[in-house]
């Protein structure tokens, strides 16, 4: 990709577009769910004081999940206004749930769990080391990243596809990769077209 393309993907993937979407509800990503592999996944975590980031959280079915299995530390970040007002609002008596309204990449804290459902692909491709970085940066020594990547390609993006291969490429030096395979309970409209992710940050 040239770096005039690069540029305009970064001025035109702003908190202008994602508030949009929200606000004309053109939320085709939304699943209306938490994914069954992520469900799964959180259901294993015995920790329940453990601190949770989900970044580029959306409408955030799982920090409702995460609650109803008495988790008490979960922060929401996403860049969309309109979408944080209405997270703000949802769980004003929930505690347990800190929501921002902010850039995931000039965000500072100390996570045990970091979840990822559609904030990778929803990046230009050329942040994608940044989002490697900002991810350790983050996580607290042996903390874990998990959750779903696309293994598949798209034509245009958002959504941004990619492959094992490039994953296991853009990850390795920086964490211990303990899962990336094929997703096995996908919801139908994906099935074969994901993995699922659990990486743990290297010291």
């Amino acid at each position: 990709m040239s770096e005039s393309k690069e540029t305009d993907l970064n001025e035109t993937l702003n908190k202008n577009y994602w508030d949009n979407r929200y606000q004309t509800n053109n939320t085709q990503w939304d699943i209306g769910q938490v994914a069954p592999p992520i469900q799964e996944f959180i259901y294993s975590i015995a920790e329940k004081n453990a601190k949770i980031l989900i970044p580029g959280c959306g409408n955030c079915y799982e920090a409702i999940y995460l609650l109803e299995q008495g988790f008490t530390a979960i922060t929401l970040i996403d860049i969309a206004p309109t979408l944080v007002d209405s997270l703000q609002e949802k769980f004003k008596n929930d505690p347990e749930i800190q929501v921002i309204l902010g850039d995931f990449f000039e965000h500072q804290g100390r996570y045990d769990y970091i979840l990822e459902q559609t904030f990778f692909c929803a990046l230009p491709p050329q942040n994608r080391p940044l989002y490697v970085s900002k991810m350790k940066e983050l996580l607290a020594s042996n903390g874990a990243l998990f959750g779903l990547l696309f293994d598949r390609e798209f034509e245009s993006g958002p959504p941004f596809g990619g492959s094992k291969m490039e994953y296991q490429g853009l990850f390795e030096s920086d964490f211990n990769i303990i899962s990336l395979e094929k997703a096995k309970n996908s919801i139908q409209p994906r099935a074969n077209a994901e993995v699922f992710i659990h990486f743990l940050r290297k010291n």
